[in-house]
């Protein structure tokens, strides 16, 4: 099945409108842009604003740093509410990979996309759509993912000493072409990780991510990720992530009669695209798993002794957002363990801001664990570990999610290996005389 493919065919009952749906995110926008005036000043906030949309927002470019937290928030927000408007105008209901999608997008705004540098690819995935004659809500999700590009855009407009008229020009049309190039291809990278990686969008930006990086590398331009990290807001955010995570708590555990029934079944799904929890345990369940992945997520950075700063709780939000379509701690945990347990194999300084995020992202592989067990998700973490560290320079930082990326080839490695064992290891039971009908087949 297609990560494109938006709904399955059976659904659970809902428990809430999509009306509701909207409002609960017009809220949260709400909440980031309230949270940004207790930082800065109104005049403040559009001075950062104008900054940020001028930054080549390089993988990875901490907002938090470059112009402060209040502007960064609001930027957030505002994606947010973007976000939210181009679900609206396909008018796709919003689920699972969509609610994932949306959080993504607020959490990368921290560091990396903006209103300028993501217009162009929005508009380039909706010109395949209009081109090939296909609804656009089809290229819904490669347009929202697919915003991890934007620093193709701001680089080539801002960063390569291009006359502002040209600069403006050739990065929106690399946009452009980026965002139409996106859902064919994504469309068959899952067949390449067999959804096992759960930011299939994201190994995609790191192909095409490549190829423009290549291009500009060969005429001569040197492209390169950026480190800029900024410290010193675990207090604030540990706060105002927590209270935030409680909200959705409390709020899912009302719209499921004040409990967690059902809960246990949610845990049993593998996680493997596309396992849409909102449509097949529920809104409610799938909030309540969304708020314990917060909570779990915001303990992995401070129990390490990093920092609560963008790049981070970018990370977090996104942990979030799949928890709604593929994650859950009984899979995300092990991804966890092993890209911790490598580290300190490695004598890495684990409190790295580099390190926690590529734990925190690198649960993109934690269908792997869901699917295999625990031991096999340490491995997989692990493994992504080593890999991530590689991938960044292919594409120079252009794709923001470098981690999709290496997920994807984790996937891809590991995927054939294990179906291959866990192929002979069925025939072996078969051959030893247990019934053909009590052997699950692995799928081809």
């Amino acid at each position: 099945m297609s990560v494109f493919n938006l709904g399955k065919d059976r659904k659970k009952k809902p428990e809430i409108s999509q009306t509701s749906i909207y409002r609960l995110f017009i809220l949260m926008a709400c909440y980031l842009g309230l949270v940004a005036l207790l930082f800065n000043s109104p005049s403040e906030i559009l001075n950062g604003q104008l900054k940020i949309l001028t930054s080549p927002s390089n993988l990875i470019t901490d907002y938090f740093a470059l112009v402060g937290v209040g502007p960064t928030l609001f930027n957030s927000a505002l994606m947010l509410i973007h976000a939210l408007i181009v679900v609206k105008l396909t008018r796709a209901e919003i689920n699972g990979p969509i609610l994932a999608a949306i959080l993504t997008v607020a959490g990368f705004s921290l560091f990396g996309k903006n209103l300028y540098n993501s217009m162009p690819i929005v508009i380039g995935a909706f010109a395949y759509a209009k081109l090939t004659l296909i609804p656009s809500k089809r290229s819904l999700l490669a347009a929202l993912f697919g915003t991890a590009l934007g620093p193709l855009v701001s680089e080539i407009t801002f960063n390569m000493n291009l006359p502002i008229f040209f600069g403006i020009f050739f990065g929106c049309l690399a946009g452009f072409l980026a965002g139409f190039m996106l859902p064919p291809i994504a469309q068959h990278a899952i067949s390449f990780t067999k959804g096992f990686s759960l930011y299939n969008v994201g190994f995609t930006c790191g192909l095409i991510g490549t190829l423009f990086t290549s291009v500009l590398r060969a005429m001569g331009n040197e492209i390169e990720p950026v480190t800029l990290y900024s410290s010193g807001y675990n207090l604030h955010f540990g706060f105002i992530l927590c209270f935030l995570f409680s909200l959705m708590l409390l709020y899912g555990l009302s719209l499921n009669s004040w409990s967690f029934q059902g809960y246990g079944k949610l845990l049993q799904h593998s996680g493997q695209l596309t396992d849409d929890f909102m449509e097949e345990e529920g809104f409610s369940l799938a909030l309540i798993n969304m708020s314990l992945l917060g909570f779990i997520s915001v303990a992995y950075p401070i129990a390490l002794g990093g920092q609560l700063n963008g790049p981070v709780i970018g990370g977090i939000l996104t942990v979030v957002g799949f928890g709604a379509f593929g994650k859950h701690p009984r899979n995300v945990i092990p991804v966890l363990m092993g890209v911790t347990l490598m580290g300190y194999v490695n004598s890495f300084d684990m409190s790295l801001t580099s390190v926690i995020i590529a734990g925190l992202f690198g649960t993109t592989v934690a269908p792997i664990a869901g699917r295999y067990g625990v031991w096999v998700g340490v491995l997989a973490g692990a493994i992504h570990f080593t890999i991530v560290g590689n991938t960044s320079y292919l594409h120079g930082g252009i794709n923001l999610y470098n981690n999709g990326f290496a997920g994807g080839i984790v996937a891809a490695i590991m995927i054939p290996l294990l179906e291959a064992v866990d192929y002979h290891h069925k025939l072996k039971k078969v051959r030893e005389g247990v019934n053909p009908a009590d052997v699950i087949q692995t799928e081809d």
